[in-house]
């Protein structure tokens, strides 16, 4: 078992620094309370937005959470999740041990954990860096430009082509679509420096040409283009891209699956506890929590308390939930409104299609070339992971054909002997199989927190 502290934050309320240094921060990691996965608590003095961030940071490190337990009620905060890795063990690495205890600094936060941090966001973090659908921000050494448009066939291999043009070297980028929508966030470089665009008039050029690009044939409000003034999480950014372009909305669209294979969500309300329940019911898949609690806190919503459980490839979460302002939801309106939006928060990242993993020596053009290839042998991308470890180039996409049929095995074939049958390969989405017992539970819950509390 490992423990470790993390010091008081800052505040001007001095009640709060007293709080605060009484309750010191606190997570276990604890590797013998379960099973098959590694139990993590976390418990603080609660504080805006910190569900979200303890989440954000486990994905980070690419867990798969298969339990947790919430509860935020008063002014404490107390999380208990199992986690495995993405092969469904136990975390043994003594790497990941040290990288968790040894983290500094995350998306502004301070920690001697990587789990828990002492500079929280102000409430400023529901609001910011939203109603954006190209921007660009130096940030970090690189440039980080976000890409918000009505998709189309060989979309991304334009947007490539376009930053090649400009002398802009791809290191990270991650693209989503849904409902006819595509979200992207890139981080780029100059080809030359290999260090971030600063020059206004080359930011500015690029940002109306992309612009363009993404418009298309597209006159529609969709293609209006706003400059981001802030940075986030990059896959909680493309939530918020795709949550303030209404992606949500079914008028007109063709939702992703039938009526099975669809995320079941259910809202309650629960007035003599002044709660409204969520419950929720999906195929399971790694970072399914994050993009739920994500797409919550955006709509300024609390989550009060909650269990996730899954098994069998299926997921189960329960939410209490009130506003941010303290307030249930009220209308049958907003209740389907936000059944709305936790359905396409799910299956922003549900990727039909196939999955392409490509590996190999990182070079000036790789993902244009790339892309162009996909177009060429009448693929379209609908999400993409891309990443440089080192010298390497690491990515993955989510390729369909065009007309909708599943990708042939000669087409992977032809791309194979393009760009190199070894750098290229059919990728498993990496998930845990196995099963959970019905009687299990979720780590180590204290019996006396649980006894006869339903909230």
């Amino acid at each position: 078992m490992w423990s470790f502290q993390v010091a008081g934050m800052d505040d001007d309320d001095e009640y709060a620094k007293l709080i605060r240094k009484m309750n010191p921060p606190s997570v276990i990691i604890d590797n013998d309370a379960c099973d098959d996965a590694t139990v993590i608590q976390v418990n603080s003095v609660n504080a805006n937005c910190i569900l979200l961030e303890v989440i954000q940071v486990l994905i980070d490190l690419n867990l798969v959470i298969t339990k947790a337990y919430i509860s935020s009620d008063g002014k404490w905060f107390m999380d208990v999740f199992n986690v495995t890795d993405h092969n469904g063990n136990k975390l043994r690495d003594e790497k990941m041990i040290s990288d968790i205890q040894t983290v500094k600094h995350i998306h502004g936060f301070e920690a001697f954990s990587s789990f828990v941090f002492v500079s929280l966001e102000s409430d400023a973090c529901l609001s910011s860096l939203r109603k954006c659908s190209v921007g660009v921000r130096p940030s970090n050494g690189y440039t980080s430009i976000e890409l918000m448009g009505t998709d189309r066939p060989g979309l991304l291999s334009e947007i490539c082509t376009m930053l090649i043009d400009f002398k802009c070297n791809v290191v990270k980028a991650e693209l989503w679509t849904h409902n006819t929508r595509l979200a992207s966030v890139v981080h780029v470089t100059d080809e030359s420096t290999r260090s971030a665009i600063e020059d206004p008039e080359r930011l500015s050029t690029m940002k109306e040409l992309l612009h363009d690009v993404l418009k298309g044939h597209d006159d529609s409000r969709r293609a209006k283009m706003m400059v981001s003034m802030g940075g986030t999480h990059p896959e909680r950014r493309l939530h918020q891209m795709m949550y303030d372009d209404r992606d949500y909305e079914r008028v007109g669209l063709v939702e992703k699956g039938d009526k099975k294979s669809r995320p079941q969500v259910a809202v309650m309300d629960c007035k003599e506890k002044n709660y409204t329940i969520i419950v929720l019911r999906s195929k399971d898949r790694p970072k399914l929590l994050f993009d739920t609690i994500c797409t919550l806190t955006d709509m300024q919503y609390v989550v009060y308390h909650g269990t996730v459980d899954t098994g069998n490839g299926e997921a189960y979460h329960e939410y209490y939930i009130r506003h941010i302002d303290g307030q249930r939801v009220n209308t049958n309106a907003e209740q389907d409104r936000l059944v709305q939006c936790l359905e396409a928060a799910i299956q922003r990242r549900d990727s039909e299609g196939l999955a392409l993993e490509l590996r190999t020596g990182d070079r000036f053009g790789l993902l244009s070339d790339i892309t162009r290839i996909f177009r060429e042998n009448g693929l379209c991308i609908t999400r993409a992971e891309i990443s440089t470890q080192g010298s390497k180039a690491v990515d993955t996409f989510y390729v369909s054909e065009m007309s909708g049929s599943p990708v042939d095995a000669n087409t992977i074939d032809s791309i194979r002997r393009q760009i190199g049958q070894m750098v290229l390969r059919v990728k498993q989405e990496p998930f845990p199989s196995k099963p959970s017992k019905a009687t299990s539970s979720i780590g180590f819950l204290p019996r006396n927190f649980l006894k006869g509390h339903r909230w």
